[in-house]
């Protein structure tokens, strides 16, 4: 087993790559650190590289990592043979060129070089290394500040489909990510919210508490964090009542499916197409996001299924349904009217 070897600016700045392993770590992360400080590589393997992603930002595999899209705050990154390994896979490169010495290095060894296993545990693992972070007040690296691109979410998962949508819609959801873009929609409603949603709904914050025709709607949609999602701010104007306000936010998840997710980490997931003329929202599930785990819930057992529909109506305007379908209590909860874009602010950064 060969020593740790900590290179210095000069060998950072005039060596590109390194021989051996390559391990870019948080220096602020307690688990990180100790992982940094205990990992023993094989002799055969050559030597052992640390950089803290914190203070080395200038560091040539610092760069490399921001090029390629690595975000440091979502996973550590191994460099063995020329190759960046992220996340799981570098946990599970770690095991696989780990030394034998040493109870850390047996017992990573024993957790992640399966591949499988790796893949289980580590959301496990990276959500307890936010929690820690959020608890001790340290701020994420965000090593792609900058880099993130600046296109309309919806843009991004309908590809070529973005450009057959009508103004009204594609107005609808012009505000792009990492962005201060703002778009605001007016309209009306008709809400039908049979009453035990509408009492889950007055107790969580979720969903609309109340029933009622033509109920007066505004919408406003910019970014949330971490600039990657869609935030939706609903305000419904039922006759005689506080105005009610519902907010939520959809993130991407791939295959041209989302989560649009609402208070206490609750979501539906669901599937986003155009065809005949119409975005459509079909039902993929529900699920329950804590300490960063996203978990498939079983709640269509009482809420049923939902699904969603949007047409254009004229340039500025569209129209829109949504309801869940239960096979023994109806449509629990549904609306539909129409919108029209009021107010469109896309800054030019």
């Amino acid at each position: 087993m060969l020593g740790l070897h900590i290179p210095n600016m000069n060998e950072m700045q005039n060596r590109k790559y390194y021989e051996g392993v390559c391990f870019v770590y948080d220096g602020e992360c307690p688990i990180c650190s100790f992982a940094a400080r205990s990992l023993r590589i094989r002799s055969a393997v050559g030597d052992l590289n640390l950089i803290d992603a914190r203070s080395e930002k200038e560091h040539p595999l610092y760069k490399e990592i921001v090029e390629q899209g690595l975000d440091l705050d979502e996973g550590m990154v191994l460099r063995y043979s020329n190759v960046n390994y992220h996340g799981q896979d570098a946990l599970n490169m770690m095991a696989l060129l780990g030394s034998s010495q040493g109870w850390f290095n047996r017992f990573n060894a024993l957790l992640f070089r399966n591949k499988l296993l790796s893949k289980m545990l580590y959301p496990v693992m990276r959500a307890g290394r936010n929690f820690l972070l959020w608890t001790l007040g340290v701020t994420k690296i965000d090593n792609l500040e900058g880099t993130r691109p600046q296109t309309p979410l919806f843009s991004d998962i309908l590809g070529d489909k973005w450009q057959q949508l009508p103004p009204a819609l594609r107005d609808h959801y012009l505000v792009r990510q990492n962005s201060n873009d703002e778009v605001t929609v007016a309209g009306k409603l008709d809400v039908k919210v049979k009453p035990w949603v509408g009492l889950m709904a007055g107790l969580s914050g979720m969903l609309v508490p109340y029933s009622g025709t033509d109920i007066p709607v505004t919408v406003k949609f910019n970014c949330a964090p971490p600039g990657n999602a869609l935030r939706f701010t609903r305000t419904f104007y039922f006759p005689g009542k506080k105005p009610i306000q519902f907010v939520s936010r959809m993130v991407s998840v791939g295959n041209n499916e989302l989560i649009e997710f609402m208070n206490f980490g609750f979501g539906w997931r669901f599937h986003l197409d155009w065809k005949e003329e119409r975005l459509i929202l079909s039902h993929r599930g529900y699920v329950w996001r804590i300490f960063g785990l996203t978990i498939p819930m079983p709640f269509s057992l009482f809420l049923g299924k939902g699904f969603a529909e949007e047409k254009a109506i004229a340039e500025k305007q569209f129209s829109m349904w949504t309801h869940t379908t239960h096979p023994i209590f109806g449509k629990p909860f549904g609306y539909k009217g129409s919108f029209e874009v009021s107010g469109i602010r896309c800054d030019p950064s």
